[in-house]
């Protein structure tokens, strides 16, 4: 009888993490193959034959199309370059350049994928409508209150994810560090 128990409590503990791992990575995903560059992350091989099984099987979770290899890239940030995470009630930078890409887009989402809604209905950025300094660089400021230049508002939204798309690059598998792909950086300015 005790060996009846123990092997029941056994299986039902091995269904409970097996269960429990297999939701997490399906939700959250892995570092398989992930590129980090400042506080960028992305999968390039998420839109190819040679995505890992738990990428798939986030993405079949979420429902989202991710852009093919041929295609481009897609980066995403939740923090800023000094690991603070991104919050809609601060004021938030990002400047620099871009690696070279034939059209890019920089949008807001809030941390379950969706656009954050705002009254300007402004939810992005593209590499044609950006205005630039003199030397090609960009600066972007996200904040709850208007800002001059190049503003994103965020809605006072507590989190938000960052998510830059690079079409046409030659940024993928073999990119390795900020020398490859220069990506702007994201800096916390103010915060109430």
């Amino acid at each position: 009888m005790r060996l009846i128990f123990l092997t029941l409590l056994a299986l039902a503990i091995a269904t409970i993490v097996g269960l429990g791992l297999t939701w997490t990575t399906a939700t959250r995903g892995t570092d398989l193959g992930t590129l980090t560059i400042g506080a960028w992350t992305a999968r390039p091989r998420t839109g190819t034959s040679e995505i890992d099984p738990y990428a798939r099987a986030s993405i079949a979770r979420s429902g989202e199309l991710p852009i093919g290899t041929g295609d481009g890239v897609t980066f995403t940030a939740t923090a800023d370059d000094k690991k603070k995470p991104l919050d809609g009630r601060c004021d938030i930078v990002v400047s620099g350049v871009t690696p070279a890409a034939r059209f890019w887009t920089l949008s807001l989402y809030d941390t379950k994928g969706r656009l954050v809604p705002n009254t300007l209905q402004r939810y992005g950025f593209t590499s044609q409508e950006v205005v630039r300094n003199a030397d090609g660089a960009f600066e972007i400021r996200i904040a709850a209150r208007s800002r001059a230049g190049n503003w994103l508002p965020t809605s006072a939204l507590e989190r938000y994810v960052l998510m830059l798309r690079l079409y046409d690059t030659p940024v993928g598998v073999a990119t390795r560090t900020q020398k490859d792909a220069p990506m702007p950086a994201i800096a916390t300015v103010s915060c109430p």
